[in-house]
């Protein structure tokens, strides 16, 4: 097959369906029965809630494209309906499947743990009454309940908010009536209240939900009439954010403003009670202008979320996992010298969560004390709320320093935080910026400038993941601190393009998107596929969250038609079809779903004992080589090399316990146990609690993943977040 043919629709996976087959393996480890319960009942509250943000931005675009005549198809060839159909019939599978494991595996499980979720239907007598009596006390007074006829329109409900839709039907002869005979009424679930309501039970805990309270004692809030049926639905809204940024005088206030309007954005989806009538489904479609496909009926609790108050309530050690304290290099344990100075000897890499995110922290707060460093610059995509980071940089401007600061505040669904932090720093007086009109900034990077003797010295943080010390627990991440000189060199200059009117340079080391980064990796798989045509060995190994961009994937086919043998270890989304003869025979894609999530960008190019290796903020994704600041750089400290070859992936090309790998057919199976089980997560949790012990012997991660004592710790489970 030639180059050109590589444009085949067929040869594309649709990038929709592929995350929706992501959601489908994180929803396999709620049906892993090794896990603790509550860690399979956190599996299953992840994948609803994957769901939601999937309808609010990638569902509510492509009914956007609908409605604006937009024809324009998917790498696969699909349109946009013909998307909205498949995605429509996935989920409705994948929400069968769900309610099919809450019924026979979750729910029983509860019970057998002695923890009753409880319907308003199956109450005992003394339940009931506790049930009213929590209404009558803590509830009554803050419902709002809200007709819906000629005179008072269907109200416009919250993204994401819990209600209860009520069917009524007048008392006595003078009734008011809509052509079903009933009227419709809806009553907001208030999110401020404990959505766990406790029960009295003969043993165990018992709860009930709160939205099943209201529901129980709908009739008091509608005196006169009596209610036929109620049942919990759920809307999800478009969410995405429509910022002209070009015509936009003040960046910071246009978004403010367009949050306030995002919960006026149009229904894209209806989560409704499995109990709920077809005359209350008929109202509510037509109301919030959905039809049939848009209707997802559960048959488990609306918002799983929920349930993980349980984990809060009940501290049983057996249902939960065994906690994990990420550990601290030997070489930066010493609390009395400076990380500068560490840094200023030798490279350093952190291997987050399984090594701590302190020092990244300390960086930044010793940087913020150090009375030589001159200047603080660095890039903040998501940060966590309560953000140290924030506060040592409003620290370092007290103490005299220079700091600037790149906020994104279009950083999806974290706008109002990143907000936030931007004027209490501003208030402070750190320099804030918000980027390069038309771009988010994407890259993690930050700069300390420090005068020593009689010049300047700069030292520098590179990651794969967001200067987030909460997220950092629970991302698989990788931290990179340099001081060389080229390196440091290419920092700065970003900095003076992103703050000032610099145009980008010649970098010396780094690949930055969207100046470059996309022909540079498209460069070194073509440096591969040559070096295969010469009959030398050629090897890529690449590891990232998503592969979507087409240009990159047909690079790929090439060389794999070339001879590369082609490792691709692919978290979430992956358009490239492996395995199709005579174009991806030399191609494997694995996907390791597991207790944290896979977030590091790895990418090896290269056979042999040197193979060129690289670390990355971007996916190879349109979005980050085009529309986004990104940052590849490459690691050349020799040991730091090796050691990502071999434990970031290495190990992870060994994971046959978690690993799922994708075929022709775009579905994801289980890579299969050969030998000895191999969980790579559990390697590298028992890795870096070996090799940062003082006066142990380090291991070798690939012999200590292979070995026939490998630890492979059966309670596992994943924070899969967006």
């Amino acid at each position: 097959m030639s180059p050109v043919e590589f444009n085949d629709p067929q040869l594309f996976i649709n990038r929709e369906l592929s995350w929706l087959a992501f959601n489908e393996r994180v929803l396999d480890d709620a049906r892993f029965r090794e896990l603790p319960l509550y860690e399979r009942l956190k599996f299953f509250s992840i994948a609803s809630s994957n769901l939601d943000e999937f309808f609010m931005v990638r569902v509510a675009g492509l009914k956007q494209q609908l409605a604006s005549g937009v024809a324009e198809p998917a790498a696969d060839g699909l349109l946009p309906a013909e998307q909205l159909s498949a995605i429509s019939e996935r989920v409705h599978a994948l929400v069968d499947s769900a309610s099919r494991l809450w019924a026979e595996e979750l729910h029983p499980g509860l019970l057998a743990a002695g923890v009753s979720l409880l319907t308003r239907d199956k109450l005992t007598a003394e339940q009931k009454v506790a049930a009213r009596t929590y209404f009558a006390t803590s509830v009554f007074q803050t419902l709002t309940p809200l007709a819906v006829d000629p005179g008072h329109p269907f109200p416009h409900l919250r993204n994401k908010s819990l209600n209860v839709a009520v069917l009524l039907r007048r008392e006595g002869p003078k009734r008011r009536r809509n052509m079903q005979g009933t009227s419709l009424a809806v009553v907001q679930v208030p999110s401020v209240l404990r959505q766990l309501v406790p029960m009295p039970g003969e043993k165990g805990l018992a709860f009930l939900l709160l939205g099943e309270v209201i529901a129980l004692c709908a009739a008091e809030l509608f005196p006169g009439y009596v209610v036929e049926h109620a049942a919990a639905f759920r809307v999800t809204r478009n969410w995405d954010l429509n910022v002209d940024e070009e015509e936009s005088e003040d960046l910071l206030s246009t978004i403010q403003e367009e949050l306030r309007r995002r919960d006026r954005g149009a229904a894209v989806r209806l989560e409704l009670d499995a109990s709920a009538s077809p005359q209350m489904e008929s109202l509510l479609t037509a109301a919030l202008k959905l039809g049939p496909m848009d209707v997802y009926r559960q048959q488990f609790p609306l918002q799983p979320s929920d349930l993980m108050a349980l984990t809060e309530l009940d501290a049983r050690p057996e249902l939960r996992v065994e906690s994990f304290t990420p550990t601290v290099p030997l070489v930066l344990r010493d609390v009395e010298s400076s990380i500068l100075d560490v840094i200023a000897g030798r490279d350093i890499l952190l291997h987050h969560p399984y090594e701590s995110f302190d020092p990244v922290v300390r960086f930044l707060e010793e940087a913020a004390e150090d009375p030589d460093v001159l200047a603080i610059k660095q890039t903040l995509y998501r940060t966590s709320g309560d953000s140290p980071i924030a506060r040592a940089l409003s620290r370092a401007v007290e103490n005299g320093k220079q700091v600037a600061v790149l906020v994104e505040i279009k950083a999806r669904l974290d706008e109002a935080n990143n907000i936030a932090w931007a004027r209490k720093m501003e208030e402070s007086g750190v320099h804030v910026v918000y980027g390069l009109i038309g771009l988010k900034t994407h890259a993690k990077v930050a700069l300390v400038v420090r005068r020593e003797g009689n010049g300047i010295r700069r030292y520098v943080h590179l990651g794969t993941g967001n200067y987030n010390p909460h997220t950092a627990r629970l991302y698989t991440d990788l931290s990179l601190f340099t001081s060389r000189e080229e390196i440091a060199d290419d920092v700065s200059a970003l900095f003076n393009m992103l703050t000032g009117y610099a145009v980008a340079p010649q970098w010396k080391r780094l690949a930055v998107a969207p100046m470059g980064l996309q022909e540079k990796v498209l460069a070194l798989i073509q440096r591969e596929a040559e070096k295969a045509r010469r009959g030398e060995p050629a090897r890529i190994v690449a590891k990232m969250n998503s592969l979507v961009d087409s240009t990159v994937i047909r690079a790929l086919y090439a060389a794999s038609q070339a001879g590369v043998e082609i490792e691709l270890l692919v978290r979430g989304i992956c358009c490239l079809r492996p395995g199709v003869p005579g174009v991806s025979e030399r191609i494997r894609v694995t996907s390791v779903v597991d207790r944290f999530l896979e977030h590091s960008r790895v990418f090896a190019f290269g056979a042999g004992s040197n193979p060129e290796v690289w670390m990355s903020s971007a996916d190879w994704m349109p979005r980050n080589f085009l529309r986004r600041i990104e940052a590849m750089f490459p690691v050349e400290d020799p040991v730091i090399r090796q050691r990502l070859l071999d434990e970031v992936l290495g190990v992870a090309l060994r994971d046959n316990v978690k690993a799922r790998r994708l075929q022709v057919d775009g579905t994801y199976v289980p890579v299969g146990r050969d030998g000895t089980a191999v969980r790579s997560q559990g390697v590298l949790m028992e890795l870096a609690r070996r090799n940062n012990q003082p006066d142990t012997k380090p291991l070798h991660a690939l012999r200590h993943a292979t070995a026939p004592d490998a630890p492979v710790p059966s309670r596992q489970v994943p924070q899969t977040g967006s």
